[in-house]
């Protein structure tokens, strides 16, 4: 059986007003319209899936490789 590979998210802003998302790795402000990558650890934070469960974010595509190693890099 092959183990799924976790990928982060680019997520966005879909709010009219700015939303901070304090979760347990960083702080994520996002003014409205605004995109941010997540590493796939950060997908599974509670917080974060409250934002989008209520809409005031949302997912707009999986993180390319590329970017989650950016990612991974500038959080270390």
């Amino acid at each position: 059986m092959t183990t799924r590979k976790r990928k982060g998210m680019l997520i966005k802003n879909t709010n009219t007003q700015s939303v901070k998302i304090k979760m347990a790795s960083r702080t994520i402000n996002l003014a409205p319209g605004e995109e941010e990558l997540v590493t796939a650890e950060e997908v599974l934070d509670e917080t974060l899936r409250d934002f989008l469960q209520v809409r005031r974010d949302s997912i707009v595509r999986p993180a390319l490789d590329e970017e989650e190693n950016e990612l991974r890099e500038r959080l270390s």
